[in-house]
């Protein structure tokens, strides 16, 4: 059993309630800059991921059940990503509202800081799961602070079962984000995100540029190798026409 359809969606309204912004983030939390935004890799997954029409890849704003619930319950996590929603809902309302978007976000990360990791491993994994929120994803650069570098859960019957984190060749974890349909790694103290069809990393800003670059190297090469056999064949014809004068 889920929790997904508990909710029953609710239209905007223009007299909508308005979420708050978060609290201000200490300076020990630049780690979920460090690994989402400096590095661009919440963009990648959302170009990755598709659809933006109806699909939020998102962070640092609040999730809620309901309006009535704000000061009950509300958590705001690193990055938070929902399919088949209403993205202009959760920008008019500052917020993932359930009962707004008519379910759960499907995924959501903490990324480890000194100040808030044993949170992420308590409280906010009792509260994620309350909120029916499909799978919790939690990733610690040193694993100082979560007592793990890299861990997810997935609610079944309303409880977070662990999800199963592989332990790869030069001290790589990996685990499999059945939401996402991608890889979650921990490498070199980095977080990754893979393709499991071909274990390589989704698409990045480097990574298309490199692309770019082999294409034009190649687009290049042919064409020297398309004026060399021109060429080629000019001396000939030119032979050719040597011997016919002889």
């Amino acid at each position: 059993m889920t929790t997904a359809n508990i909710y029953v969606k609710t239209p905007p309204d223009p007299g909508r309630f308005r979420l708050p912004d978060i609290p201000q983030r200490g300076p020990d939390e630049v780690t979920s800059h460090k690994q989402l935004t400096h590095t661009g890799h919440a963009h990648h997954l959302a170009v990755h991921l598709g659809n933006p029409e109806t699909t939020l890849v998102t962070a640092d704003r609040w999730i809620i059940a309901a309006p009535s619930t704000f000061r009950e319950l509300a958590r705001y996590p690193d990055l938070l990503v929902a399919f088949d929603v209403n993205p202009a809902a959760y920008e008019a309302s500052n917020g993932y509202i359930i009962s707004e978007q008519g379910k759960p976000p499907d995924f959501v990360l903490e990324v480890a800081s000194e100040s808030t990791g044993s949170l992420d491993v308590g409280a906010k994994r009792n509260d994620y799961a309350r909120l029916g929120i499909l799978e919790y994803w939690r990733f610690d650069e040193t694993g100082q602070y979560h007592g793990a570098r890299l861990a997810g859960d997935r609610l079944a019957d309303g409880v977070y079962v662990p999800i199963q984190i592989d332990q790869l060749p030069d001290d790589v974890l990996q685990g499999y984000s059945r939401a996402l349909n991608v890889l979650l790694r921990w490498e070199n103290g980095a977080l990754g995100w893979h393709d499991p069809a071909t274990q390589d990393h989704i698409a990045t800003f480097e990574s298309e540029r490199a692309a770019r670059m082999l294409e034009r190297e190649a687009r290049i090469r042919v064409e020297a190798e398309r004026n060399a056999a021109a060429a080629r064949v000019r001396e000939l014809e030119a032979q050719l026409q040597r011997l016919r004068d002889d």
